[in-house]
């Protein structure tokens, strides 16, 4: 591809912002005696408590691509941390749904906040407009990635270009 390519050179801005936000989330890691994988399971936990989503040890790995051994030392070692807790489901007592604690939401704002607080107040600078396409730029990017990743793995996705719509956000 042609380096002058804009889209190619979003791109590539795309993938700084990508990895300066992984580095900011190792470094949480590091300093919280985090594994970069309990990150993204408090990640995806807090994404599922703000959506209202039941969270089960299963729907976690499968959000974070590990089997179930991989799944139940992850949670065991949020448990012992203090950021998560297990408790019955009270529809159904079989199932077993991961609760984020206060703690970890407080530990989280603590570090993250500053960074999301300077985040918001940038994107005050933008108009109404300007985000909507900001916003509908990322939903295609994460589609695309998302489609991409489950191509690689073998699975049922569709690839880019293949008329795939966004979903709108998440």
């Amino acid at each position: 591809m042609d380096d002058q390519d804009p889209g190619l050179q979003l791109v590539h801005l795309l993938r700084a912002v990508t990895v300066e936000l992984d580095l900011f989330a190792a470094e949480f890691a590091a300093r919280n005696g985090l594994h970069s994988t309990d990150v993204r399971a408090l990640i995806h936990l807090l994404d599922a408590r703000r959506e209202s989503v039941d969270a089960t040890p299963g729907w976690l790995g499968a959000q974070l691509g590990v089997n179930s051994a991989s799944t139940t030392a992850l949670v065991d070692r949020l448990e012992r941390l203090g950021l998560v807790r297990r408790e019955r489901d009270t529809r159904d007592r079989r199932r077993v749904l991961l609760v984020v604690r206060d703690e970890a939401v407080t530990l989280g704002w603590s570090f993250f906040g500053p960074l999301i607080e300077e985040m918001v107040a940038e994107m005050r600078s933008f108009d109404e407009g300007e985000l909507a396409t900001v916003r509908r730029f990322l939903v295609a990017m994460r589609d695309v990635s998302e489609a991409r990743r489950r191509v690689q793995r073998g699975g049922s996705g569709r690839a880019a270009g293949d008329g795939a719509g966004g979903s709108g956000g998440r």
